[in-house]
Parts: structure tokens; C-alpha cells; sequence
């Protein structure tokens, strides 16, 4: 064998050694962390990003819901895991309310866990049955106005996202909403369903199914403009000025992973920006993606820490 053939057979296989040592991740299981019960939102995005890294990084991820806390045990859980590689945390903006609602953890997302990236923006809707007597926001809102305390919405829970988002509305429109918390938004649906509750603030992966089946109206969104998946359905803030309450989706590591490790996922988690499928299921429940790594993360964490704590203090939220 020549030397040029003898150097690109070596060649070869180096790379193919360097190919299989980047496939395999340092542990065979890796437990993903979503910090609130099965059946929420967050799994639908979670299962389709696990079930992808799992084919594509030499192991195996598994989804492992951990309620508790508004999502405090959970997030504190990964913070306090060892980091080498078999526990991540996949978690809604509540990771932004944790340490003001829930102190006595004396968790801290900034300091306890690795942004790796938001995984997308979620709306929240506000929704009511199909036949209930608020037909649009303008109305509920004169509704609430003459009526101080009468109507009551659910939400997931104290101090979930969609609790202050509804705390933000009440505030920001100057009326009194009486929150009723639920175990997770798909009871706080059925209770508009059973006459419990007037309306819920609900994420669009969630609710928005309901309004395509015509059991039930979006009256309002919590994102700055009207979503292209519901063009006719209007932003919360055009009748609400200055209101926004996105809900955003996001993964994070136990702090101090080694870089290496770090970057492989944050580079795996990129790539889900062109995976066409992953897309598509984002955008039926009107979920914006995102994939931007980092420093977005980190970023939108420190600022939102700074909102919520503020809602929550004009709001005299208390942990349950």
C-alpha cells in the first residue's frame, strides 16, 4: 500500500473513532426533568426533544415529571445533580417566579443551573366556554369593572405562569379577579366546562384545541400582537396597554457541566431549528420556536426575574 493510501485509510478511521466518541454521551440514560405533573404542556415539546437527542447522541432520554413547589423541588433537584450529563431540566417561565414565590427553597436559577437554550415561546390564552356569557374582552372587562371580585379564572396553580398572567391582566386593567389554582390547566379546563370557573388563563398548546372544536372562545392573547395561528383573536394588550405575558419554554443543566458536554447540546438543540416535524407540532399549538441558545436564555431569565417578582408583590402572592 502506497504511503498517500496508507495516510488516508488512518485518516478514515480516525474520523470515524472521533465520529462514535461524539456520539457516545458520557451516561447511557439521561432523565430530562419536567418539574410539574404529566400531561402539561411542557411534555409535548419535552417527549419530541427527547425522542430526537435520543437518536442522535448514544443514549437514552427520558422524561421525568417531578411536580412540586410551582416547579421549585424539580428545577432544585437538577440544580443540585451532579453535572455529568444524566439530568436536565426542561421548564416553563415559571423558573423566573421560583425564588421570589418560593424562598424557603433558597434555589437560585441563576446561580444553581446552566442555560443551554429557550426552546420557544408559548401563548397563553384566555379562554371561556362557548356559550358563556362574555363574548369578547371589552365586554368581560366592563364586566369585571361594575363587578369588583364577581368573576373568578384558573390557572395551574399558585405561582404558575399563567396565575400571573392573569395577576398581570387584573393588575394592568385595574379590576378584581378572584384566581382559583388548579393541579395543572387541564383541571382548570374542565372547570370553565362545569360552571367551577368564568375563565382560565390556559397555554395555546393547551386551549387552543378547544376553540377549534368550537366548545370553547379565545378572548384574548398574551403575547404583544395577534398570533398567526388565531388572526381573529386579539392581543390582550389592545385593550390592555402595555400587557405581555409570554410563557416560554426553556432547557437548562446542572451548573458547572464541563464545556465539551455543554456545547453538544447546546449545538444538538440548534439543530431542531430545521427539523420540519418538530416545527409543525410546535406551530398547531401556536408555540413560536426559538433554539437560540445561551445567552437569550441567561438574558431573558435575569429580566424576568425582576418582572415577576414585582407581580408578585403588588399582587401579595403568598406560596401555598
Amino acid at each position: 500500500m502506497h504511503r498517500r493510501d496508507i495516510f488516508v485509510a488512518g485518516l478514515g478511521l480516525a474520523l470515524a473513532t472521533g465520529a462514535r466518541a461524539q456520539d457516545a454521551w458520557p451516561v447511557r440514560q439521561v432523565r430530562i426533568v419536567i418539574p410539574f405533573a404529566a400531561g402539561g404542556p411542557q411534555d409535548v415539546p419535552a417527549r419530541l426533544i427527547a425522542d430526537r437527542l435520543s437518536r442522535r447522541m448514544g443514549a437514552t432520554f427520558v422524561i421525568d415529571n417531578r411536580p412540586g413547589a410551582g416547579g421549585g423541588l424539580g428545577a432544585q433537584a437538577v440544580g443540585q445533580a451532579p453535572p455529568d450529563g444524566a439530568m436536565l431540566l426542561f421548564i416553563s417561565s415559571s423558573i423566573s417566579i421560583i425564588p421570589t414565590l418560593q424562598p424557603a427553597l433558597g434555589f437560585d436559577p441563576v446561580r444553581d443551573l446552566a442555560p443551554l437554550s429557550v426552546i420557544c415561546d408559548v401563548p397563553a390564552g384566555l379562554m371561556v366556554r362557548q356559550d358563556s356569557p362574555l363574548a369578547s374582552l371589552e365586554q368581560l372587562l366592563r364586566d369585571a369593572r361594575a363587578n369588583p371580585g364577581k368573576l373568578t379564572y384558573g390557572s395551574g396553580g399558585v405561582g404558575s405562569a399563567n396565575h400571573l398572567a392573569g395577576a398581570l391582566f387584573a393588575s394592568l386593567a385595574g379590576v378584581e379577579l378572584v384566581h382559583v389554582p388548579y393541579r395543572g390547566v387541564s383541571q382548570a379546563v374542565n372547570a370553565i366546562y362545569t360552571g367551577e370557573i368564568d375563565l382560565v388563563f390556559g397555554s395555546t398548546i393547551e386551549v387552543i384545541s378547544h376553540m377549534r372544536q368550537g366548545r370553547a372562545r379565545l378572548l384574548g392573547t398574551t403575547m404583544p400582537e395577534r398570533l398567526g395561528e388565531t388572526p381573529n383573536v386579539p392581543a390582550i394588550a389592545e385593550q390592555v396597554p402595555g400587557y405581555s405575558a409570554p410563557n416560554w419554554f426553556s432547557m437548562f443543566a446542572p451548573k458547572n457541566m464541563p464545556e465539551p458536554m455543554m456545547a453538544r447540546l447546546v449545538a444538538e438543540l440548534a439543530l431542531l431549528k430545521e427539523d420540519r416535524d418538530m416545527l409543525d407540532r410546535l406551530a398547531q399549538g401556536a408555540a413560536i420556536p426559538r433554539f437560540d441558545g445561551p445567552a437569550p436564555l441567561a438574558r431573558q431569565l435575569s429580566e424576568e426575574v425582576v418582572k415577576w417578582r414585582d407581580v408578585i408583590r403588588t399582587a401579595n402572592i403568598q406560596p401555598v
